[in-house]
């Protein structure tokens, strides 16, 4: 058989023709200049993919920015050692330097100033749990780090200078005087107070003097360290090898001090300042991991809408000879250009705040210092917004590649519309559950028990995380399968007002495709939210059990003296009689009190009501319950349980001298008010031997403020006199609350900025399905829907995505919340605050309808005529 040939023609028309294995030379290029194109002749649907991206970008160059500015800032405002301090001499190896150190400095040429610095506590004789601590400092020059607003600075032995809080709390005015304790039991000593200065860090229990007077007070010569000042005409390297050399074998047991220079030291400050901020914000970069992944999952969500609408055009490019992988690199392409772009505006955008704010803030009297210009971090977070993009655009890019010409031209709303997920992406979401369950019950299975010790809480909160991210990997790859029977209950009501919510409601569960890959967004978001809110609420019930014992009140006035003594006659009734004192409850307590047969003896036993204190539903006992307590019970200390080996319901021999007293144990407490060991009744303590006068009292403020706590000090001191000692409770609550309040907000900020992009990605998932669907929207119009109507249905359609993602974060958040209170051990209670969780599901279902707004005003403005006729 001779071997067939072709026509000149048929092979013209076999070369024009493209060939599926081998790609036209060109065509790569011109299939990504097509989409290129096509991108920048539509800007508005480009910035509509990028928002999420664009705010991505933002957050992490903004993080980064608001680490300097915060790094920056606190060392600016650092107190540590002056600025006018040349060198410093430190102890070395030991923990402190001596008096003769210092000395040899004083005597060093080229020295003009040299101060020790040190400090101790000291306990006022006399005032119960009262006293300050007492710094060295010069007073005055450049290296003092106080000055003085009234009076003169300590000048002699026995001055002293207090801070301004100091002076009002302590009610020490300059020349009144104070008898202290030194460290231990040391003598007491007469101090009088010599002025009043304004310090760096003012606590209310503040003084400041000579360092050769603190060191006398304290009983020995150490120092903590020596600062010196060098004169103007001093070589400085040459005086520092003069001080090494003159505090050669001054050291504490043979080691010699080391000299260094103050800004090497003051730079050491700053690092170890800059070190806990990086630690903070290292925990920030977690937050911040979380709105990036939000932003790929919302981008994600866009490009796969995006290309869905472009499958006309996409088809007509296969069908003119463009191969599936020139189409998808295309398609990666003009993702990873969205990206760049996306990534450079939000860079900018945080740029521009970063250096706007820290001026704007300095005019309104904030101090607050300016960040650098990282280029770095810059192109860094730009190209890692381009990867993220890539990411993103993938697996929609894949999936718009391998359409068939014929089905790509198809509507748009096919894609939107399907039911079900691909058998793959089922098998993951069910391997991801079954390893969340597995992961969960081996936490379940190694909680503590109510006593148990050497307990670490590590392990199981690391696997709760895993299993939390499993969980949440299932709810993105079975979204679509749960949507609808999500919808079904929480669009059941909606379907009960009227045709409106019902084509709402049918709206989003047409797509379930589309709903699903907002709502895990949102999830995200709320599971964040609502655990962070579950977990403040059961710790903030931990730490108020825990002030109800320490602090079980705004105030406390105790007699001092002997601690059998008591309160002033009439003092109670006069105190009663103050308006700006509330809740004034008095009690006895007795300090010689035991349990025979045990090692616990010189318990105080007291007879406080407490169902009569304003903190009362504050106490929680760590085993049985505080209401059965009465007549014939008692509550004690948990550790005085165990030493004494008795539980809630055993029967408890308290003595006094020659009396004894058997009662049944009610509850055992953590911590108990009033140093208690024991909680009678005052029954009990009567048939102790106690006598019936008042030990002390608790009391409340009725008007808060620094003002009104200091006032009302200086008020019971003047009606008790010296019997009385007044404890300011409420500073230690203060503090307490005041630090987890300031954490809780920063998380939840942190946490908004998941909530943000996941609001951003339903506007902009509204607004591509406004264009997705304008034919829709036509055809209700022309059958008579109105314009209000129409608008209505579309910014509800917004809101069930809002509502759909809360209801799975909450799925996600209650068990896992639960579990990692129960997981944290020492008996930290779960609470649920269920108006807050609420609050958060009503704010971000009118968050997102208020994403969708302007979109569905944009669709109902649409002349259905024109757009019924507009070729898809």
């Amino acid at each position: 058989m001779s071997p067939r040939t072709t026509s000149a023609p048929a092979r013209s028309r076999s070369a024009a023709r493209p060939s599926a294995g081998r790609p036209v030379p060109g065509r790569r290029t011109t299939v990504l200049r097509t989409q290129l194109g096509d991108a920048v002749r539509r800007p508005a649907r480009m910035a509509m993919i990028g928002l999420a991206m664009i705010i991505g970008a933002f957050v992490a160059f903004g993080t980064v920015l608001a680490q300097e500015i915060t790094e920056r800032t606190v060392v600016a405002g650092l107190s540590g050692t002056p600025e006018a301090v040349d060198l410093v001499v430190a102890p070395g190896d030991e923990e402190s330097t001596t008096v003769a150190a210092l000395t040899a400095a004083r005597r060093t040429p080229g020295v003009a100033e040299a101060v020790g610095r040190v400090d101790l506590y000291c306990d006022i004789d006399g005032r119960l749990g009262l006293g300050f601590s007492l710094y060295a400092d010069p007073g005055a020059g450049p290296l003092a780090t106080v000055r003085v607003v009234t009076g003169s600075y300590p000048d002699a032995p026995g001055e002293i200078a207090v801070s301004e809080r100091t002076a009002d709390r302590l009610d020490l005015p300059p020349g009144s005087t104070v008898q202290v304790r030194g460290p231990g039991e040391g003598e007491v000593v007469r101090l009088t107070v010599s002025g009043v200065v304004s310090a760096p860090d003012d606590a209310g229990q503040v003084a400041y003097t000579r360092d050769s007077f603190v060191t006398r007070l304290a009983g020995h010569d150490s120092l903590g360290q020596i600062e010196a000042r060098l004169a103007a005409d001093a070589d400085p390297d040459a005086v520092r090898e003069a001080l090494t050399r003159a505090v050669a074998g001054t050291g504490l047991a043979g080691v010699d001090p080391t000299v260094d220079t103050g800004e090497a030291t003051r730079l050491a400050e700053a690092e170890a300042v800059t070190d806990q901020v990086r630690d903070v914000f290292a925990l920030v970069a977690m937050f911040v991991a979380a709105s990036l992944v939000a932003a790929t999952l919302v981008a994600t969500s866009t490009f796969r809408i995006v290309f869905a609408q472009r499958m006309r055009q996409l088809a007509l490019l296969r069908a003119v000879g463009a191969d599936r992988r020139a189409l998808l690199r295309a398609l990666v392409g003009e993702g990873a250009v969205t990206g760049l772009l996306a990534g450079a505006v939000g860079v900018l955008g945080a740029y521009a705040v970063g250096h706007l704010l820290p001026p704007a803030l300095r005019g309104l009297g904030y101090a607050m210092a300016a960040p650098g210009h990282p280029v770095g971090a810059a192109v860094a977070v730009v190209l890692g917004t381009g990867l993220v993009a890539v990411l993103a655009v993938l697996a929609p890019a894949v999936t718009a590649a391998r359409v068939a010409p014929l089905e790509a031209l198809r509507t748009a709303s096919v894609s939107a519309g399907q039911r079900g997920v691909a058998r793959l992406r089922a098998a993951v979401g069910l391997l991801a559950v079954v390893g969340a369950a597995l992961v969960a019950g081996l936490v379940v299975r190694g909680l503590p028990g109510p006593a148990e010790e050497s307990y670490s809480p590590a392990r199981p909160l690391l696997l709760i995380v895993v299993s939390g991210t499993l969980a949440y990997v299932a709810l993105v790859a079975l979204g679509p399968v749960l949507v609808r029977p999500a919808l079904a209950v929480v669009g059941w009501p909606l379907r009960r007002l009227g045709p409106v919510s019902r084509l709402a409601v049918g709206g989003v569960g047409g797509a379930p495709r589309r709903a699903a890959a907002v709502s895990v967004v949102v999830a995200l978001g709320v599971t964040l939210i609502a655990g962070t809110l579950i977990g403040a609420a059961s710790i903030r019930t931990l730490v108020e059990r825990e002030l109800a014992g320490m602090a079980p009140a705004d105030l406390q006035v105790v007699a001092v003296g002997e601690q059998s003594g008591t309160l002033p006659p009439g003092f109670v009734e006069r105190v009663r009689a103050d308006r700006e004192l509330t809740g004034v409850v008095p009690y006895r307590s007795s300090a010689d009190v035991g349990v025979p047969g045990t090692p616990v003896e010189g318990l105080v036993a007291v007879d406080l009501p407490l169902r009569q204190l304003s903190t009362w539903s504050d106490f929680g006992a760590s085993a049985g319950s505080l209401t059965d307590l009465g007549p014939g019970r008692v509550a004690l200390l948990s550790f005085y349980a165990r030493e004494a080996g008795v539980t809630p319901g055993d029967d408890l021999t308290v003595s006094r001298g020659g009396r004894s007293v058997t009662l049944r144990v009610a509850a055992t407490l953590d911590n108990t008010p009033a140093d208690a060991g024991l909680l009678l009744d005052p029954a009990d303590l009567d048939r102790l031997g106690v006598p019936s006068a008042p030990t002390g009292l608790l009391a409340d403020l009725a008007r808060d403020g620094e003002r009104a706590r200091t006032d009302a000090v200086q008020r019971l001191r003047a009606v008790g006199g010296p019997q009385v000692g007044v404890l300011v409770l409420a500073d230690l609550r203060d503090e307490f609350e005041g630090d987890l309040d300031g954490l809780v907000g920063v998380v939840l900020a942190l946490i908004g900025l998941t909530v943000v992009v996941a609001v951003t990605g339903v506007g902009t998932t509204t607004g591509l399905s406004v264009v997705e669907r304008v034919r829709e929207s036509a055809l209700l119009r022309a059958v008579g829907l109105s314009r209000s109507r129409l608008r209505t249905m579309l910014t509800a359609e917004a809101a069930l995505y809002g509502i759909l993602g809360s209801g799975l974060g909450l799925l996600l958040a209650l068990p896992y919340s639960w579990l990692a209170m129960a997981a944290l051990g020492d008996g930290v209670p779960v609470t649920f605050p269920a108006g807050q969780l609420a609050l958060v599901v009503v704010a971000l279902a009118a968050a997102t309808a208020l994403a969708g707004l302007l979109p569905a005003r944009r669709a109902a403005r649409t002349d259905p005529a024109a757009a019924l006729a507009a070729d898809d």
